[in-house]
């Protein structure tokens, strides 16, 4: 017997599961929340899943590849502060990955 592919409420739930552990002062990227989560290929559907979001979720701490803020208007404001907030160095729109970047492997949802 194969099991059935997963809904994309039960991927919607293991990527959010993953965003919450992110640290505090520290940042991770879509393609890292996805592949954490089991679906290496779906880092848009990451980002997705953030726009319908709990307020308890830690939202602010997914990036883009290579360390860049994504969001444009008052959510990327909204963003670069609550990272700044928590000690998260910014220069223009980029994150050191090096030094705050926390990438998750697979299982560790």
């Amino acid at each position: 017997m194969t099991a059935a592919a997963p809904s994309s409420e039960s991927m919607f739930d293991l990527m959010r599961a993953v965003v919450r552990r992110v640290p505090r002062g520290r940042v991770t990227t879509y393609g890292d929340v996805a592949r954490a989560a089991g679906f290496p290929t779906c880092s848009r559907q990451a980002a997705w899943c953030l726009k319908k979001f709990d307020p308890a979720l830690p939202w602010h701490r997914v990036i883009g590849k290579g360390g860049k803020i994504l969001l444009r208007g008052p959510s990327g404001v909204e963003q670069i502060q609550r990272l700044e907030v928590e000690g998260v160095a910014i220069a223009g729109t980029r994150v050191d990955l090096r030094r705050f970047g926390v990438h998750s492997k697979r299982g560790d949802t």
